[in-house]
């Protein structure tokens, strides 16, 4: 049997439009088109995981991020995606405070869009 620390990792996002959801992923992501399966969801490789889009008919309720993106460059990588058309959420709050929508946490640099479907996605960039 393969350890569970070496098997393929997919990250489940639920959706309520599935077109919708396709079409931010696809355009404004920049992720190449991946496969349908028969039980409704569509996959897309990214790196070493898959990004699964299940319908959902009441779509998503988490508050919390359900996915992120390493990124060499944050700031790159954020001027490419708002380029796309992704808007990024700032906030300011004491310990959390964006600047140019990027966040500095520690170690590392992160800044914070959702998707369509109302899912918190993030950028970070390892910085130390």
């Amino acid at each position: 049997m393969t350890p569970i620390s070496q098997t393929q990792v997919t990250c489940m996002l639920p959706v309520k439009d599935l077109a919708r959801a396709r079409r931010f992923y696809e355009q404004q992501l920049g992720l190449e088109a991946g496969a349908a399966k028969p039980d409704g969801k569509f996959v897309y490789r990214c790196g070493g995981t898959e990004i699964a889009l299940f319908p959902k008919a009441e779509g998503t309720s988490a508050t919390h991020t359900a996915l992120s993106f390493k990124v060499p460059d944050i700031t790159r990588a954020v001027a490419e995606l708002k380029g796309r058309g992704v808007r990024f959420a700032d906030y300011d709050y004491p310990g959390l405070k964006t600047v140019e929508h990027v966040c500095v946490l520690g170690s590392e640099k992160a800044a914070w869009f959702e998707d369509p479907e109302g899912n918190i996605l993030c950028l970070h960039e390892d910085i130390g």
